[in-house]
């Protein structure tokens, strides 16, 4: 008797996102799906890089549709290319949390390396071919 197999074709998709903040001293908003809403916040960023972190506290809220609205000026400014953790409580309890990227490029048109890496252009199009050499043996 042939064995049984059961198929099941699913088609999941995946979207990551996650906030992308600017070097701006001046007020910078999110909007979050907290687990609960609430009318004051309390915010912790920490900078991946030096594992330090800025704590904002009472932070007044807005709703829009389902969303959470947290407008805050960061002090000390982000720094441009760092990885930040973001967690927003309401009192101790966690009510978000999330990863932040600060850039002031546009978004759409991010790029890592962004002036350090140039097309070859004129005389330079042809400095990475070579030549290879081979030796075929008879036997």
């Amino acid at each position: 008797m042939p064995p049984f197999f059961y198929t099941q074709n699913l088609k999941f998709i995946r979207y990551i996102s996650m906030i992308h903040l600017t070097t701006s001293a001046s007020a910078q908003t999110l909007k979050v799906i907290p687990r609960s809403y609430a009318s004051s916040v309390s915010m912790i960023l920490r900078d991946d890089s030096t594992n330090t972190s800025t704590t904002y506290s009472s932070i007044s809220t807005s709703t829009d549709k389902n969303y959470l609205v947290v407008s805050q000026a960061l002090s000390p400014v982000l720094v441009e290319g760092r990885f930040y953790d973001l967690t927003i409580k309401e009192g101790s309890n966690v009510i978000y949390k999330d990863k932040v990227f600060c850039t002031d490029q546009a978004v759409a048109s991010y790029t890592v390396n962004s002036g350090e890496y140039t097309v070859p252009t004129g005389n330079d199009v042809f400095d990475n071919d070579y030549i290879v050499i081979w030796k075929i043996n008879q036997i």
